[in-house]
């Protein structure tokens, strides 16, 4: 009885102990359940719900790029593109093959896809081709019964419609680079392209936009199955250029005609700049789609540099076009009058070097305004070593060179002029007598881009303010007194006119016949190699007898009307030979041509 009694007791002490524990579980079970299900629901429900929903990105359409009259030069326009849903095919590789029947695609783009395919899920597709042509699109239309997993999607791409005319200006864009990604979500969206270069890099941000987006609901795969709502992107904004359509393809059209040239236009007023022109170019179309590799290295290893905008990063003697700046340095430092003259024999000695004009017998007595007139680089030579380097660099500074102008492009270039103390810091020598000869008809250590020398010759034209150039036409003009006497410019801008418009001035072939439309410039011709002593005595070959590359550059600054100036312009033709046989006709055609725009009724229409 007594074991019974006590077995019983255990027993019960047990079933009491286990009852408590379960009711203790359901009691934490109820009260988690209670938690989660009423207390939390929000959060939970929350959650949820974004495992369902996602919230997906919409790329903006890009803001377009205008003319100074309104014409689109950068566009957006339909693109269509083939992808592939690697889930809906059973040989990837064979659809591509009977693909490639229809639409050219190289090893390069088939290993592409397949990389793509091989890391995102089978149901997300993979571009295969963007910018198909119409003809391309109906062919794998018509042959989609043969092509599973392959179909047509529409979209919107970048196009310039001028092409080469505007590429080194506008820029291109192309997609986000991995050290290119930030702040911007629209950067981590795939195939989405920003500016990588000229207007388009300048003002990428406005020009992007601001994203949409759309939900969709998906499945625990990540699967879409349908769209819950959408709300489309804010289109960028457009940017307004000073440029002139119409004009800028004249200048790429008289430029083309040289292998490698470039041309500035500028209104001497305002300081908008008509024209920026460099030759050769490129299809800023081709780097919207992708380039290949191989394009890509005839491109970049190309020695006529078609990806330089050559306008405003390439750095050239300014040659005798410099000769107005040497000038207004002496006349303002009181060193000279006008009618000061020197005897031009062909040459002048210094130490046991000689330094050669252009004109080998010389040009007997000249006064500053025949020195320039005839570009007489004797008188030049000894008006330089009178009034010193570092009077003719403070003034190089008043015109513009020497630094960038800011005009808002990336990749622009400073030039240089030199100083008495940037050649001890930079080459721990002392500055020479011959340098400073060298540089008084804009040689040795000078260069400049050929935008600062329109830039100087819009100085020279406007003769009041320093004038900045400027390619966007928001905000206002910004001007800076120039501080130059009247008496001193008069003498320049004498000078200058005779060039063009007075028998024996060197460029006087060039000139502009029509009474009000007279031009006034100075022509230029650098040397880009040293000719020695034995070449001379034997007789220097002509410019269209060396190799192209040994030729000298030609050059020409001017502005028009002579009386009343509105334009001023620059053309640097690389190793085009004479300033005023190549360089000067080009800048007469430009500023005959945006005068005469001037006056033509609905000539901005």
């Amino acid at each position: 009885m007594y074991n019974n009694a006590e077995r019983y007791k255990s027993f019960s002490r047990r079933t009491a102990l286990l009852a408590g524990g379960k009711l203790l579980l359901t009691g934490l079970l109820v009260s988690r359940m209670y938690q989660l299900q009423v207390v939390e629901s929000g959060k939970y429900r929350t959650l949820a719900e974004d495992n369902r929903i996602n919230l997906q990105l919409l790329p903006p359409l890009r803001g377009r790029i205008l003319d100074r009259y309104g014409h689109p030069v950068a566009v957006n326009r339909e693109d269509y593109k083939v992808i592939l849903v690697a889930e809906q095919v059973e040989d990837v590789e064979a659809t591509l093959a009977a693909l490639a029947r229809l639409i050219r695609l190289d090893d390069g783009e088939r290993r592409r896809i397949l990389r793509g395919v091989r890391r995102r899920r089978g149901f997300v597709p993979v571009t295969v081709r963007e910018n198909l042509k119409w003809e391309d699109v109906s062919r794998i239309e018509v042959n989609a019964p043969d092509l599973p997993g392959i179909s047509i999607e529409v979209g919107q791409s970048r196009q310039y419609p001028y092409g080469e005319d505007f590429a080194h200006v506008l820029g291109y864009v192309a997609a986000v680079s991995k050290g290119e990604t930030g702040d911007d979500p629209l950067l981590s969206l795939p195939g989405f392209k920003i500016g990588k270069a000229g207007i388009e890099r300048a003002f990428d941000t406005g020009l992007r936009g601001g994203a949409g987006n759309r939900q969709v609901e998906v499945n625990a795969m990540g699967r879409v199955i349908r769209e819950l709502s959408r709300r489309e992107g804010q289109t960028g904004k457009d940017v307004r250029l000073t440029l002139d359509r119409d004009l800028q393809i004249e200048a790429v059209n008289l430029l083309r005609r040289q292998k490698s040239a470039a041309a500035v236009i500028m209104d001497v007023e305002t300081g908008d700049v008509l024209v920026l022109a460099s030759v050769p170019g490129f299809d800023p179309n081709a780097f919207v789609t992708g380039l290949s590799s191989r394009e890509w290295a005839r491109l970049s290893g190309d020695p006529l540099s078609p990806l330089s905008d050559k306008a405003i990063a390439g750095q050239f003697s300014p040659g005798s076009t410099f000769k107005m700046i040497v000038a207004l340095a002496a006349l303002e430092a009181g060193i000279i009058d006008p009618d000061h003259r020197v005897r031009c024999a062909g040459h002048v000695q210094l130490g046991n070097r000689r330094f050669h004009c252009w004109k080998k017998h010389g040009h007997g007595r000249q006064d500053m305004i025949g020195a320039l007139q005839h570009s007489c680089d004797v008188y030049f030579y000894k008006l330089a070593e009178r009034t010193g380097i570092d009077r003719i660099a403070e003034m190089s500074e008043r015109f513009g060179l020497g630094s960038k102008t800011e005009i808002g492009l990336p990749g622009e270039k400073d030039g240089l002029v030199p100083t008495r103390a940037w050649k001890r810091a930079t080459r721990g020598v002392s500055w020479q007598r011959g340098d400073t000869y060298n540089a008084g008809i804009g040689q040795g250590f000078l260069t400049a881009t050929p935008l600062q020398l329109a830039v100087m010759s819009a100085r020279l034209a406007n003769g009041r303010v320093a004038v900045t150039p400027r390619l966007s036409g928001t905000g206002n003009p910004v001007f800076e007194p120039l501080g130059i006497s009247d008496g001193g410019l008069e003498v320049v801008r004498e000078g200058m006119y005779r060039v063009c418009n007075l028998r024996g001035g060197t460029a006087y072939k060039a000139r502009i016949p029509e009474e009000g439309f007279e031009m006034s410039g100075k022509t230029g011709t650098v040397q880009v190699r040293r000719i020695s002593k034995r070449e001379r005595l034997s007789g220097v070959l002509k410019n269209e007898e060396l190799p192209w590359n040994r030729r000298d550059h030609a050059l020409f600054v001017g502005f028009a009307p002579s009386h009343r100036p509105r334009y001023a312009a620059a053309v640097v033709v690389m190793h085009g030979g004479s300033g005023s046989g190549v360089a000067a006709p080009i800048v007469r055609d430009l500023l005959s041509a945006v005068q005469r725009k001037e006056i033509t009724p609905g000539s901005e229409a």
